[in-house]
């Protein structure tokens, strides 16, 4: 019987070219902002905000979106409570991939235990992982579904919807607060950019 290599039976390959070269050519540190919150609450709005404001100044980003993830890489995922935890815990892997690589990462997902938020920002190495709720009254998340999710979920026509028929628990830990409900894009911008600031994130002039 041939025999199975296992991840145990791999050895990491150390590259020349560190994560500290890769941030010092882009004069400005690697992070993952990890957006969480309910569906509708805001999350990948203010990931692409944020990054355009952050390309502009010519930081290297990547938003990680929950849909466009599992349209490829966690297709094969259902939305069980399982399947969830699995898809955070693989975003978490791209994450640490991608600061690996120099780049500030803005992943935008429900991510709704605790327990998978805790996991991911144990993979992130010194404190790089920084959590902001997009909190937002689940009525107004429902008045901004275009999609009718919200409506499909409480009919029963979607089954396991988060805030619905699924669970979502909300952060205690977080690095930063936003009430979508009471404040404007630009002042929750405003606010992200000044805790990167604040971490010593962009070292651009």
């Amino acid at each position: 019987m041939p025999l199975i290599m296992r991840s145990t039976e791999v050895v990491w390959h150390h590259a020349t070219v560190s994560r500290n070269r890769r941030n010092q050519q882009n004069n400005h540190k690697s992070i993952v902002l990890w957006f969480t919150g309910l569906s509708g609450s805001g999350k990948s709005t203010l990931a692409h905000a944020v990054e355009e404001e952050l390309h502009q100044m010519g930081c290297r980003t990547f938003v990680l979106d929950g849909d466009n993830i599992r349209h490829g890489l966690n297709s094969d995922l259902s939305f069980s409570d399982e399947d969830r935890k699995e898809n955070i815990r693989r975003v978490g892997e791209i994450s640490k991939l991608f600061i690996e690589a120099g780049v500030i990462v803005l992943a935008a997902f429900i991510s709704p235990f605790r327990e998978g938020r805790r996991k991911v920002r144990s993979m992130i190495p010194h404190s790089d992982f920084l959590e902001i709720y997009v909190d937002c009254p689940i009525e107004v998340c429902e008045a901004r579904d275009v999609k009718g999710f919200y409506q499909k979920a409480r009919s029963g026509e979607i089954s396991e919807f988060t805030g619905i028929s699924s669970t979502y628990e909300a952060p205690e830990a977080q690095e930063l607060t936003l009430n979508t409900s009471k404040e404007s894009l630009s002042e929750a911008i405003a606010k992200i950019m000044e805790l990167l600031n604040n971490r010593g994130i962009l070292t651009r002039p």
